[in-house]
């Protein structure tokens, strides 16, 4: 079956031929192969591959017939190469090509053609540059589906198919294009065969498409995407700033705690890390303003700006801290209640609204996901301005912000517990209901993370 199939190198693959050297040269972005003298055969071969391609039969005849039969057994192992290292396209023309996104083997199981087969659950048609692209999670290449009827195909895949349905239901689709089409995306992990169906994958099943496809794309190994600091809208749109501008005019300001008296007087970092634990019932006496003051200035505060960066008191990529604090106050002796935005560079709470039907509902939600025990004296919502990363990174913006969520849920943890404070993190949290409470703009601002505080309980 794999011998049916249009060969060709990816479009990032670059072929320079010196005439001086007779050399040609094939290079990706990561690896370069030299040939020196390469025979008339196998010249023209490659070159054909670079263009318009050729099934493996009619590529093997060409260079068969100029450089004889140990020139095409060595073109064979080239071949092979080439496929390994994910240069290769497979084309069932005019209705697909699967792309190779990394290195990887194109192969399938043995097919019963009897059988029925089914999309999988993680692969995912989609609109790129003027093109339908099929993607999953568990592939290691791309299928670009330039004919409507490749994308029909996908379609009818949504439930359980034979080839003779594919057929008989698409105009233009004899049995031996539905074969290849299929095998094609058995070998690109886009189907489920009946007799192996996803859900038997113990491992797979307790996936969800969304975590396993966020996982593949933020990390390297499964796609060719740019990634990491691009910079790839310099010159475009300006950066965010670092502390962005006042919400409101009516401001509190905060408690300041002597840094360098608490670091002769503070309990060690071992005590805290042994003692740290959520918790989640409080005091009947209630925070004080001091104590979210000295809590706000140990965990989140602006320490030194130096242009477009700054450092505060937890690790931030590239010193961008692109995280926001808003404390929604439910009890706290000497702040009243309703929902304020923190400061860091000001060391103020700027007061947006008063316990509004909204700021009520965050702290039911708090309080749910918490268990159902006390209500947060202190519910502090964490945001993201998602383009103060973006700007810069590619591909791993938003898996950077979780990690930057995560090192300060753990110094919130630290500082709180220092403080014999009661601190608990939470592991989810409604982002349109925070955007509708503050009135910020979901895909420019919304929360990412959830973190009560109150007092301890004796």
């Amino acid at each position: 079956m794999s011998e049916a199939f249009t060969l060709s190198f990816r479009k990032d693959i670059s072929l320079v031929e010196l005439p001086q050297n007779k050399e040609i040269i094939l290079q990706s972005s990561t690896r370069k192969l030299t040939f020196s003298q390469p025979a008339s055969g196998l010249r023209v071969t490659l070159k054909t591959l670079y263009g318009i391609g050729g099934t493996a039969v009619e590529l093997k005849q060409l260079v068969q017939q100029a450089d004889g039969i140990y020139g095409m057994l060595k073109f064979h192992s080239y071949l092979q190469k080439f496929i390994s290292l994910g240069w290769i396209c497979h084309s069932v023309l005019p209705f697909a090509t699967a792309v190779p996104q990394c290195e990887y083997e194109f192969s399938a199981p043995v097919v019963n053609w009897q059988e029925h087969f089914t999309l999988s659950r993680f692969a995912y048609l989609h609109q790129v540059e003027g093109q339908m692209v099929l993607e999953s999670p568990l592939s290691k290449a791309k299928v670009i589906l330039p004919d409507w009827r490749g994308v029909a195909i996908v379609a009818k895949l949504s439930q359980p198919q034979s080839c003779s349905n594919l057929v008989s239901e698409i105009p233009g689709i004899t049995l031996e294009i539905a074969q290849q089409f299929l095998y094609l995306l058995l070998a690109s992990q886009m189907l489920s065969q009946e007799t192996y169906k996803e859900v038997q994958n113990t491992t797979l099943a307790q996936w969800d498409f969304h975590d396993l496809l966020f996982h593949t794309r933020s990390r390297q190994g499964r796609h060719t995407n740019p990634t990491g600091g691009t910079y790839r809208f310099l010159g475009k749109i300006e950066p965010q700033p670092v502390v962005k501008p006042p919400m409101s005019k009516t401001v509190i300001q905060l408690y300041q705690p002597n840094i360098e008296r608490l670091k002769t007087t503070d309990i060690p970092l071992t005590d805290v890390l042994e003692e740290r634990r959520s918790i989640r019932n409080y005091h009947s006496s209630p925070i004080t303003a001091q104590q979210l003051g000295e809590f706000l200035y140990r965990s989140a505060r602006v320490k030194n700006l130096n242009g477009e960066y700054s450092s505060r008191p937890y690790p931030s990529g590239g010193g961008l801290y692109e995280l926001e604090l808003y404390p929604v106050i439910n009890t706290c002796d000497g702040i009243s209640s309703g929902l304020y935005y923190y400061n860091p560079l000001a060391h103020q709470l700027e007061r947006l609204c008063e316990r509004t039907k909204d700021v009520e509902a965050l702290f039911k939600d708090a309080w749910g996901a918490s268990g159902q025990q006390d209500m947060p004296q202190v519910l502090i919502v964490f945001t993201a301005r998602f383009q103060r990363l973006s700007w810069k990174y590619e591909a791993i913006a938003y898996s950077l912000i979780l990690k930057h969520v995560g090192v300060l849920y753990q110094t919130m943890y630290l500082v709180a517990t220092a403080m014999n404070l009661a601190p608990c993190a939470l592991g989810s949290g409604n982002a349109d209901l925070f955007a509708k409470a503050a009135l910020t703009d979901y895909y420019a601002e919304s929360s990412v993370g959830e973190f009560m505080l109150g007092s301890k309980s004796m």
